[in-house]
């Protein structure tokens, strides 16, 4: 098979492990930084160019499309699907686990267990926000972000009034969140590929930072899933349309809240668990490229 994989990074772990992957099963691969890639729109002829040549006898894509280009990457994604070629993230479902708080509707109609949320931008009302997921200390959060950026907790209630007037003030999107003191500043990150979790482990934060992400200097060590974590994550995956997805849960005394779905999750877990997720994927991709896309069933 000829897989692309797009990617900013062509040197970084996760890119550099599909690639090693990939050509251990013999296929031809190569990598396309996507944010200098343009596409050429016409009737019936969906063309991506990079590099002074137009993209052509491509069998799959595998995206790893970062944040702060979600917007322009998918867009290239899509130009592929127009192509019929096979992705094993599709467009929509990137720009949709972008979206924090799209992320949590759809979680939260499905049926996974989420911390309690509300959705705010301008309005006077902040105690009454407060109120609805139990007072300070909570969790304070962009609507769009990740590696724990644009998080903060708010341990008292003038706390969180302040950053939600601040946040205001900047005319930002907000989502505030109960806060799941049980967790004790660690959480769950679960690799799922095809709807099996493939690996998983705990994430503790450093010192008393509350974020326990591997960006923000959080410790990782493997953990066994229980049950309904297991089933938990994949739910999660499926409620995405994400077939490949990393899902990040809390340990509460309710059961697993999930806080985040992400799209293009790190390789890092493999330090961690010795698992070898590149190869899960590049399986997956063999296997789908050849049975076909399929089609997205979340409808949102």
């Amino acid at each position: 098979m000829k897989i692309a994989i797009l990617s900013k990074g062509r040197k970084n772990y996760s890119t550099t492990r599909l690639v090693e992957q990939a050509k251990l099963r013999g296929h031809e691969v190569t990598v396309i930084n996507y944010a200098k890639c343009f596409v050429t729109l016409e009737q019936n002829n969906p063309v991506v160019n990079y590099g002074g040549e137009i993209i052509t006898d491509i069998d799959a894509i595998i995206p790893r499309i970062s944040a702060n280009l979600t917007n322009y990457g998918s867009s290239i994604v899509r130009q592929f699907e127009m192509q019929n070629v096979f992705t094993t993230t599709s467009s929509i479902a990137i720009v949709r686990a972008r979206d924090k708080l799209r992320s949590m509707q759809l979680l939260a109609k499905s049926g996974v267990g989420i911390p309690k949320t509300v959705f705010a931008r301008e309005t006077a009302d902040y105690e009454g926000v407060l109120e609805q997921v139990g007072g300070a200390p909570v969790i304070i959060k962009v609507a769009r972000g990740t590696h724990g950026t644009g998080v903060v907790l708010a341990e008292t209630r003038k706390a969180a009034l302040a950053v939600m007037q601040a946040f205001n003030v900047e005319g930002v999107n907000f989502l505030v969140q109960e806060y799941i003191a049980e967790s004790k500043g660690s959480d769950i990150r679960a690799f799922v590929v095809n709807g099996k979790v493939v690996a998983s482990m705990m994430r503790n934060s450093n010192d008393d930072d509350f974020r326990s992400n591997l960006h923000q200097g959080g410790q990782g060590e493997v953990v066994k899933l229980t049950d309904i974590e297991r089933k938990t994550a994949q739910k999660a995956a499926k409620a995405m349309g994400l077939t490949i997805a990393g899902v990040d849960m809390l340990r509460s005394d309710r059961g697993p809240l999930v806080l985040e779905v992400n799209a293009s999750p790190g390789f890092g877990i493999e330090k961690v668990t010795g698992r070898n997720v590149a190869a899960s994927i590049i399986e997956y991709t063999e296997h789908s490229a050849k049975t076909g896309r399929r089609k997205d069933k979340v409808g949102a």
